[in-house]
Order: C-alpha cells, then structure tokens, then sequence
C-alpha cells in the first residue's frame, strides 16, 4: 500500500548533501529522541565516539548526546559548535548505519523520516515551503529547487514508514504526531 501524501502531486524533494548541501537540517536541529532510540544509540556509542568532531566527542563524553532541552515531550538531541553532536561531514549515525546495512538504524525517527511531517488530522504529507505555513527556508524544501518528485525523492523514507505495520507503533502517538513533534529548528 502506498503511503498517502497530502501533497504527493505536487511536493518535489531531492536531497542534495555532498551535492551543494553541507546538512544544514543537522544546524541546531535538535530533534527528539525516544526512550528506546536513546538505548540503542547508547549501546552503539563506542562506535560513533571516534567519528565526531573533536569538540563534539569531548561534548558526548562530559555531558552525554542527549541535552536537557525538551521536543514534543523527549529530550533532543545535543549540539555542540551549532551542529548536532552526531554530525561530521555527515551523520554519523546514517554512516555507521548504511556500513551495516541499514542507513536508518540508529537515527532518531525524526531525522530518518525528514521532510516527511504529520498534520493534526493524522495526515502524512512533505513538508515544503509554502504549504501548512512551512516556516524552515531550507532549499530543499523549496518545491522549485528541483523538479524530483518527493515521491520519488523520498522513496526510503517513505518506505520505512509503510513497514510500520500500524500508527501505534510510531515512536511518537499519533495524536501528537505533527509538524510540530519533529521540529528540525
């Protein structure tokens, strides 16, 4: 079954890191992480410990990856020198992941979902500027930057939330479930 998208006939999506992008959505994005992904980043750590910056890993190991800031209502990810902890030249946690089969492994549900959001009425769509009062000016959420059909795009991400075999097995409830419970800014 395919995934209905509010806008999938007109949202057009292309991710363009390594291509003209530097991540900035990993830029002070502080995404939420849910109790279980905590457990599993946690285990994993001593393999992304030697892959963060240095100011990063000095970060991570006194105070932990997680800040006292809270996103729809989990702790959010810490950033150090403006840029998620995790992030160098990349996701670490993305690149440690794909090396093992699995590019979506260790990321927060949030981040491995991106530019996918959730309305207030339950309803999947592709965040983009100008639709549902779309606030991050990033390029990649400009529909004119690129005539890639998001759904074509987005194919993995779409894909993993399909496997999701129903909404209650989201890691964020699905009544609170929005724009809003995956902030990125």
């Amino acid at each position: 079954m395919k995934l209905p998208l509010l806008n999938a006939g007109s949202a057009h999506f292309d991710c363009t890191f390594g291509r003209g992008c530097d991540g900035i959505c990993c830029r002070n994005g502080r995404p939420p992480v849910y109790e279980a992904e905590e457990a599993v980043i946690d285990r994993n750590l001593h393999k992304f410990l030697p892959l963060l910056r240095s100011d990063a890993q000095t970060v991570v190991q006194r105070a932990g990856f997680l800040s006292q800031r809270r996103k729809a209502g989990q702790r959010a990810m810490r950033v150090s020198g403006g840029w998620c902890v995790f992030f160098n030249e990349g996701c670490v946690l993305h690149r440690i992941g794909a090396l093992e089969g699995d590019k979506f492994r260790y990321k927060p549900f949030c981040c491995a979902v991106f530019p996918l959001g959730k309305d207030e009425h339950d309803r999947w769509y592709v965040r983009q500027r100008g639709f549902k009062g779309e606030i991050w000016e990033l390029t990649c959420l400009d529909p004119a930057s690129t005539s890639v059909l998001a759904v074509d795009g987005l194919a993995d991400e779409l894909t993993l939330v399909q496997q999701l075999p129903t909404p209650a097995d989201l890691p964020i409830a699905p009544q609170n479930v929005s724009i809003e419970s995956c902030p990125t800014t």
